[in-house]
């Protein structure tokens, strides 16, 4: 879920809160918030935190939940995070690979595990071409001993990979990161996609889904084959730019992003809108 700010650049709570039942209306049945799409590397801890409880409350008469992005390169923080968003009411919590200090596999399990022992679900974010470290397999497999660590947001862009983490960790839920490659990753095992392009095509994401998980294999690479072109043009520029801009053109006002990031060229913007054409009415 993207951050809508204000024009003066604060958070804007009541266009999250409206956004977050815009997403729920239209197939996305969890919201991560406060992750890489919602600017969490320029958000403070009391934004995140003030973002989780307008979320939650968004949604509260609704079945869906809402996964808190609290992890950082800060174990101690992430923890800190973690715990309130546990206490205001969010379903699991997003905990991103350590980037920067760039941890070794001992560090993570040490990480990981204390974030899982705070008792909340834990997803896992595996996405080494923005922390500059993969979580090997042999130590998710460490990690799913734990019993809150329960998913893995597998950006890793290997299909290779993402199919020996499912063969060899059955009991791990595997989403895909990479909304190009929600449909083969879910043909060697995953269970569904932590998605951008759903604030434009949540239906259409969703509907491919849940063909995928019905085994209606034709209906699925159809999907598939209609959504690329916008996959393709919302990562045209750094995430989330390309999303946000389109956003604020065919939804509502939500703001721009916030420095070092940039706003889209209208050349992106452009790209955007003609793949969301395609997909309109799904």
């Amino acid at each position: 879920m993207i951050t809508p700010f204000t024009a003066s650049g604060d958070v804007d709570h009541e266009r999250a809160w409206r956004l977050a039942r815009f997403l729920s209306d239209n197939g996305s049945d969890t919201l991560v918030v406060t992750g890489t799409t919602g600017e969490s590397p320029t958000l403070s801890d009391d934004e995140k935190v003030s973002l989780y409880r307008t979320v939650v409350d968004a949604v509260a008469e609704k079945d869906t939940r809402v996964i808190a992005g609290t992890g950082t390169y800060n174990t101690v923080e992430s923890i800190e995070l973690t715990e309130r968003a546990a206490e205001i009411g969010c379903h699991g919590a997003l905990a991103v690979t350590p980037y920067y200090n760039r941890p070794d596999q001992a560090g993570l399990v040490e990480h990981f595990s204390a974030i899982a022992d705070v008792g909340l679900p834990v997803m896992l974010y595996n996405i080494p071409g923005r922390t500059g470290t993969r979580i090997e397999i042999e130590t998710m497999a460490r990690l799913a001993e734990h019993e809150n660590v329960v998913a893995v947001k597998d950006a890793v862009l290997d299909l290779e990979f993402s199919g020996h983490t499912i063969n060899r960790i059955p009991g791990l839920a595997v989403y895909c990161g990479q909304d190009s490659l929600t449909w083969p990753m879910m043909a060697v095992g995953a269970v569904g996609v932590v998605s951008v392009v759903s604030h434009l095509a949540g239906r259409a994401v969703s509907a491919m889904v849940h063909a995928a998980l019905d085994a209606d294999l034709a209906e699925a690479r159809r999907l598939h084959h209609l959504l690329l072109p916008l996959c393709e043009a919302c990562f045209l520029e750094t995430n989330p730019t390309p999303v946000k801009g389109a956003m604020d053109r065919l939804w509502e006002p939500v703001g721009e992003v916030r420095l070092p990031l940039v706003p889209a060229s209208e050349e992106t913007l452009a790209a955007v809108e003609k793949a969301v054409g395609a997909v309109q009415g799904l």
